[in-house]
């Protein structure tokens, strides 16, 4: 594992907020010279601290969209069929494994209810999934990925 320094962790913050700042003024705003920044973050990069750049859609765009946590209950021996078939759904933004009760916990988004409860209907006759809780977000009032 990559030992990470005070100016590796001011690295990753800025560009957690803004993944796409440049590289002159990320290397500005942590106070050191520019090759050193871009240098830093191919080091961490090759390390695998950072994993790749995404895209966070804003609340008024999500605003419209139908999210929602399924928690999914399995058979101990179908965990790799279960996660190849919910690859499959175009719904399914994100599998954590969880400990207690249920096995999995799916994020969804959708465009409507319908979609939604088709998207629910899909996961549920998956074969080894034995049982479903889904939660509906209905907004958020705390986000500290942002």
């Amino acid at each position: 594992m990559t030992e990470l320094d005070d100016i590796d962790r001011r690295l990753i913050a800025e560009l957690s907020a803004n993944a796409r700042l440049p590289t002159s003024a990320l290397a500005a705003r942590v106070g050191i010279a520019r090759t050193t920044a871009q240098a830093r973050i191919e080091r961490l990069e090759r390390a695998g601290v950072i994993a790749g750049y995404t895209l966070r859609l804003s609340e008024d765009t999500l605003r419209n969209a139908i999210r929602a946590t399924v928690l999914v209950h399995i058979t101990p021996a179908a965990q790799t069929n279960v996660l190849n078939q919910l690859r499959r759904l175009p719904a399914v933004e994100r599998v954590h494994t969880t400990s207690g009760r249920f096995d999995l916990a799916c994020q969804l988004r959708t465009e409507s209810t319908g979609a939604l409860d088709d998207t629910l209907d899909r996961i549920g006759a998956i074969d080894g999934v034995m049982a479903l809780e889904s939660l509906i977000h209905l907004s958020t009032k705390i986000d500290r990925s942002a």
